[in-house]
């Protein structure tokens, strides 16, 4: 026997099914059935499928406490110390690229050191950061600073 005579054993080896090529039972519907999302290419159900009612995650019980918080856009001092000018508002800061989505409120954070006074509208700040502004001669503007000055000037 030389090595272009071996076969395979007889049964050994199957010919694919090639559905949807002419008569012979496998043809038209390629063993699909008719009609529906199954038959469809590309067509199924995902893993997490449940019969169009509620998903996985809307059935489970809750528990404990979520808190959804905010999210800031940051800045630090190191960042306002490389700015030209003296007060910066949120229009500045977006100008400046330091704020990118606008439909977030701004935190100045006291990472760097910054020398110079400068005035700064934002929406928090951390301690930290107030003294550093303040300790340079400067000062920092948040929303509930405008209102109580809004009332006392009011009052008074």
């Amino acid at each position: 026997m030389k090595l272009h005579e071996l076969t395979p054993a007889p049964g050994s080896r199957k010919s694919r099914k090639r559905v949807g090529r002419g008569p012979g039972g496998t043809d038209k519907t390629a063993g699909r059935g008719h009609k529906g999302q199954k038959s469809r290419s590309g067509a199924g159900k995902g893993s997490f499928f449940g019969g169009g009612g509620s998903t996985l995650i809307s059935r489970l019980p809750k528990r404990g406490f979520n808190n959804v918080g905010t999210t800031y856009e940051v800045i630090n001092l190191s960042q306002l110390a490389d700015l030209e000018g003296e007060t910066f508002d949120r229009a500045a800061l977006e100008l400046a690229g330091l704020v990118r989505r606008k439909n977030r409120p701004v935190k100045l954070l006291g990472r760097g050191e910054i020398s110079r006074a400068v005035t700064l509208h934002v929406d928090a700040a951390s301690a930290s950061a107030v003294q550093a502004i303040e300790a340079a001669g400067g000062r920092v503007v948040l929303p509930q600073n405008d209102s109580e000055a809004a009332s006392t000037e009011q009052a008074g």
